[in-house]
């Protein structure tokens, strides 16, 4: 067992400093961090509102060298001040021996398409900082060239997103690393850079009503991702329930060629929401990995209504 962890983490090294391309980050509550991969979600359905938001994703358990991500999306709905959304969104990834830090600004514009939904369109702009620090333990040289070294770059990142909402439904298409930016220390020397790829997101959801005549909801979520390489999709169905009047639900999620995930949320107080998940993987890591742990914590606050202000004519005083 220690042998195949030493070699997965030497594995997930290798690949991703000798690679053009890197997939983006996974997380099954992808329901609640839509807007870093579609900024045009930033603000909408929100009014008047702020929410913050953090995932931690702990995969592949017990894997030395698999993947730890954590998110932190804040945004906010600024309608009553100027027409739009805004939000922040930072992303820390570490695979094996390399760090990968993303912090972008998004901005959505709404547009109000009848009386059906609102169209939000979205940007984002921020910077990637990727880096490595890699440790080697040659097996028979103290030094092998062959082997990478460390280096660490900074470049530019861009995002773009369409997101539809309605009622009970809601539709996105986004594409992120726009730029495809190329991450390098040394611009001479290609053997110690990374180069972003770009990647395709298709989102949409669904609430059914009053699910089994139960008076509860089942919300049903799909994102398909991909880099025109690889292509995987999230089917997800969560079972909307009162616990003692506080909103909370239990689901499933499936993600083709990878894993089975149980679901669970509670809140305990208004707009405080708190979610844990696990991951069961059903590819060639199952045999070595105990899951995939992921924890998420979301608060929002809603501004309270402008007060009403009336006018009389003086002579009613």
């Amino acid at each position: 067992m220690l042998l195949n962890n030493r070699l997965l983490t030497a594995a997930f090294s290798v690949l991703l400093f000798t690679s053009y391309a890197q997939q983006d980050k996974l997380v099954t509550h992808f329901m609640f961090d839509k807007m870093s991969i579609n900024p045009g979600k930033t603000g909408i359905d929100m009014y008047n509102g702020f929410c913050a938001t953090t995932i931690y994703r702990n995969q592949w358990d017990k894997v030395n060298g698999a993947p730890n991500s954590a998110v932190l999306n804040l945004e906010g709905n600024l309608s009553r001040f100027f027409p739009g959304g805004v939000g922040v969104n930072f992303y820390h990834d570490a695979i094996g021996f390399s760090r990968q830090n993303t912090v972008l600004l998004n901005y959505s514009y709404p547009v109000q398409i009848g009386r059906i939904g609102v169209l939000g369109v979205g940007v984002g702009l921020g910077i990637m900082n990727y880096g490595m620090d890699p440790v080697w333990v040659p097996p028979t040289t103290p030094n092998d060239p062959s082997l990478p070294t460390g280096f660490a770059a900074t470049a530019f990142d861009a995002n773009f997103g369409l997101y539809f909402q309605a009622k009970n439904y809601y539709a996105g298409f986004s594409t992120t690393h726009l730029s495809e930016s190329d991450l390098a220390a040394d611009p001479t020397n290609l053997a110690l850079s990374f180069q972003t790829a770009r990647h395709y997101y298709l989102m949409g959801g669904y609430i059914f009503k009053d699910a089994f005549g139960t008076g509860n909801n089942i919300d049903a979520q799909m994102l398909v991702r991909t880099d025109l390489i690889k292509f995987s999709v999230d089917f997800n169905a969560r079972y909307m329930m009162d616990l003692g009047g506080n909103p909370a639900y239990g689901g499933l999620t499936f993600r083709t060629s990878d894993a089975v995930a149980l679901m669970a949320g509670y809140s305990p107080i208004p707009n405080f929401h708190v979610g844990y998940s696990y991951d069961i993987n059903i590819n060639k890591l199952a045999s070595i990995s105990r899951g995939s742990h992921e924890m998420m914590v979301k608060y929002c606050y809603f501004l309270p209504p402008p007060p009403k202000t009336k006018a009389r004519h003086p002579r009613w005083l």
